[in-house]
């Protein structure tokens, strides 16, 4: 499989703003291939007590989601606090994770397509203390943040099918 980053220019999209859509494309490609085939236990299990893969899926959407509203230069509402506190209770099913983790990715995408490049230095706030960072800040964020759990989850389904299947 090309990574999608290989993949050349995405259409009228400025290439300062295509990472974020190589780096979701890629997510969505692999834990598409890697959960294929798991259970809802495998999916929420936590041997040696890491984080499950479930978690790690939620939170990839849920960040999209409140990342892409500190770039609209808003603060989050409790719905999306309330979000939060609940990423890690099991229960959820793998087609449920991966379909609101894509429609969450799809509107960050679609509300990044409406950026302005020249805006990308414009400041943000992110959080009740308004941490000062920038549109790119959170761009570049959130790239490397759905990375960062995406290498997480990849570990954790590794270990889960070692446990499963010695």
């Amino acid at each position: 499989m090309t990574e999608p980053w290989l993949s050349g220019p995405i259409a009228e999209l400025d290439t300062l703003l295509a990472p974020l859509f190589y780096s979701f494309e890629q997510t969505r490609q692999e834990l598409d291939e890697r959960t294929a085939g798991l259970t809802a236990d495998q999916i929420w299990a936590r041997p040696h007590g890491i984080t499950p893969i479930g978690f790690h899926i939620r939170h990839i959407g849920g960040t999209a989601d409140r990342l892409t509203t500190y770039m609209k230069g808003q603060t989050l509402a409790e719905n999306q606090l309330a979000a939060l506190k609940t990423e890690l209770e099991p229960g959820a099913s793998r087609d449920d994770l991966l379909n609101a983790m894509r429609q969450a990715m799809t509107e960050c995408e679609a509300y990044v397509r409406t950026i302005d490049p020249a805006t990308l230095r414009d400041r943000r706030g992110v959080g009740r203390k308004q941490l000062p960072t920038t549109v790119h800040g959170l761009l570049v964020h959130l790239c490397e943040h759905t990375f960062r759990h995406l290498g997480q989850a990849v570990t954790t389904i590794k270990l889960v099918k070692a446990i499963d299947n010695p």
